[in-house]
């Protein structure tokens, strides 16, 4: 599709909303008219007492949105833009029959945006606003309201000094098709395990020695990936050893474990798990229509996933999460309904369901997995189940995030019982304080009092990980430089 833009520079803005319909087609943006089967023309007039917006759209039908307003003092550029891309919105509507639930809205924090226009606005017209200005349904706003004042309590908790810790173990007992993380699979990574272990722990230590220097409190600890039960029992027990050594604990208010896939799951690695202090482990199984695992490329059943949740709860773990995915190729909404009824009788603390994101390096995309808007509309009756469900269920909506290309233009949700809210998965997407992360393709986000962030990129790939260690602990002296700036 072309997009012919004149009057202004929204070219960014424009592209992103086209891609709420076209996710998966080329959007090409010029500044002048090119007219073929696919097109757009959007138009920003001004004069002296206004502007005039106005949008025409061609894909197999011609439809046409125009707007006028009088001049404002304040934001003028700002209400052009969001004029603008109103109107092309309205054009896809028009033609495709669809109206996406988040409206005009593609920022991946919706909750932060909501909570900054009630401290402007006040509560009704920050409501106003996004229902009007933004075209988000009444669905989605009485979302944002649970969550964003939910984030609110927990981002309280944080205080100028206060830190989390991210460790990466990027290893997985297979690739699932929607992902398009830096995982690689244990068979062909198994010989370099032990040396990006020993390193990681070099580059723990190095990292635990900035805190005691810089008087950083530790808030929470995330070990992630990949999938950290990939490790051994040896290997998680050296691994978290190390960690209990280095770091003050005492005060960290969770400790988090991904034990995410339950192929890879034994009763030794969560005794050696639940014997370090971890509050709080995440078993996910996606879905539990075992003909959709298969075709994700998941390696374990239905049945190992309960057997794992049960062995979890035998042990003593109190505080576990499921992660479930809307919109995955051959799941239906009965089957996903389904999987949710099971998932509430087993009562975890959280739940968090993710929208199939069609991420540019997964398999499903690489394949040619292009879902219609059909996909986008199943999915979201898929997501509002899930919240229907889980709030009778007295599991609540605590946080959300959002990425690009996600199916429908969805929401990631974290769902959880009263008190058992994942605080870290607050303060990363928040961006609430700094995060020190360990391991390969893991970002140190670094936040000074006065909101600074300054990003400390690691390699990517464990062989550039380990070929390139001094390298990493070199770029990581600038914590002390960002810190001693202050």
């Amino acid at each position: 599709m072309i997009i012919c833009n004149f009057g202004n520079n929204y070219n960014y803005e424009l592209e992103k909303l086209s891609r709420l319909f076209l996710p998966f087609e080329r959007i090409d943006v010029v500044n002048e008219l090119i007219q073929n089967d696919r097109y757009a023309v959007t138009k920003t007039e001004f004069d002296d007492y206004g502007c005039k917006i106005s949008a025409l759209l061609h894909i197999g039908d011609s439809n046409e949105y125009a707007e006028v307003f009088e001049k404002t003092a304040d934001n003028f550029e700002k209400v052009c833009e969001l004029s603008l891309a109103s109107c092309l919105f309205e054009c896809f509507v028009n033609i495709t029959d669809y109206r996406p639930q988040w409206g005009i809205l593609t920022g991946v924090r919706p909750a932060r945006l909501f909570i900054s226009k009630v401290n402007e606005l006040g509560l009704d017209n920050a409501i106003t606003y996004f229902e009007k200005t933004l075209k988000v349904s009444e669905n989605k706003i009485s979302l944002l309201k649970a969550t964003a004042f939910n984030e609110e309590k927990i981002i309280s908790l944080s205080k100028p000094n206060s830190f989390s810790l991210y460790i990466s173990i990027p290893f997985c007992p297979s690739r699932c098709s929607y992902c398009s993380f830096v995982s690689h699979s244990v068979e062909s990574a198994n010989d370099i395990i032990p040396v990006y272990l020993d390193l990681l722990l070099k580059e723990i230590d190095y990292t635990a020695n900035c805190v005691k220097d810089l008087g950083l409190k530790l808030e929470t600890v995330y070990i992630g990936g990949g999938t950290p039960t990939t490790l051994t029992a040896e290997q998680l027990k050296l691994l978290l050893d190390f960690v209990l050594e280095k770091f003050d604990i005492n005060g960290c208010r969770e400790f988090t474990i991904e034990a995410g896939r339950p192929d890879t799951i034994t009763k030794d690695k969560l005794i050696e798990i639940k014997n370090h202090n971890v509050t709080r482990i995440s078993i996910n199984p996606q879905t539990l229509n075992d003909n959709v695992l298969e075709n994700i490329g998941r390696r374990h059943t239905a049945r190992q996933f309960f057997d794992s949740f049960y062995l979890a709860r035998e042990l003593g773990f109190s505080n576990i999460n499921t992660d479930l995915i809307a919109g995955l190729p051959g799941d239906t909404v009965q089957s996903f309904e389904d999987t949710l009824d099971k998932i509430i009788l087993l009562s975890p603390e959280n739940v968090t369901i993710h929208s199939l994101s069609m991420k540019r390096a997964s398999t499903l995309t690489v394949t040619g997995f292009s879902p219609e808007i059909s996909a986008g509309v199943t999915a979201g009756l898929m997501v509002d189940s899930g919240r229907n469900k889980l709030t009778c269920a007295q599991i609540y909506p605590y946080y959300m995030y959002r990425q690009s290309k996600t199916v429908g233009n969805l929401e990631n949700v974290g769902y959880a019982k009263p008190d058992f809210e994942g605080l870290y998965n607050i303060f990363i997407m928040d961006e609430t304080h700094t995060i020190l992360a360990c391991g390969a393709s893991a970002a140190t986000k670094l936040k000074n009092s006065d909101g600074k962030i300054k990003r400390i990129f690691n390699f990517k790939y464990p062989y550039e990980y380990i070929n390139r260690f001094d390298e990493q602990i070199e770029r990581k002296s600038e914590i002390y430089s960002f810190y001693n700036c202050l």
